[in-house]
Order: structure tokens, then C-alpha cells, then sequence
């Protein structure tokens, strides 16, 4: 098996990737206020869905738990917003 730099390691772990996921959420939520299509919507909560995946991987994974909590929370923002706009069309 091959060895991870260290910079790759964090790259892959659980807790990052979730992390970037909400990002990526963030990133859709803020697009879809600007653009508020159906499409985007719906990429945003495709989005939502990827990163609820990726919070039960890092769940799973045991580490970083109270930055990973910190995630959830704004995920449920991000969602909860998204729904939001979804009731206003």
C-alpha cells in the first residue's frame, strides 16, 4: 500500500471531506439566491444529500467529532434556508 504525504492524508480523511462538502452546499445555496432556478435548487439539495453522506462517513470515522458537529450545523442552515426558498416559488 502506497504511503499518504501528509498533505494527501488530510485531503482523504472523512472529517475534511465533509467538510468540503458543506462548503460545496454553501457555495450551491449562495448561487441558487442569486439565480433562483429550479435547477439550482435542486443541484443545492443534491449537494445537501452528498454532504449528509459524507457526515455519516466522518461520523463513522470517530475523529474531529466536534469540528464535524460544527459542519452538521451549518449544513441544517444551509438546508433549512434552501427550503425556505424553495416554499417562496
Amino acid at each position: 500500500m502506497a504511503k499518504h504525504s501528509d498533505m494527501s492524508w488530510k485531503q482523504d480523511h472523512p472529517s475534511t471531506l465533509f467538510g468540503n462538502s458543506v462548503q460545496k452546499a454553501e457555495r450551491l445555496l449562495k448561487y441558487a439566491k442569486s439565480h433562483p432556478e429550479e435547477i439550482a435548487i435542486e443541484h443545492a439539495f443534491n449537494q445537501i444529500e452528498h454532504a449528509e453522506n459524507a457526515f455519516m462517513n466522518a461520523q463513522q470515522f470517530g475523529e474531529h467529532l466536534d469540528t464535524v458537529q460544527q459542519n452538521k450545523e451549518y449544513l441544517e442552515q444551509i438546508k433549512q434556508q434552501l427550503h425556505e426558498m424553495q416554499g417562496k416559488q
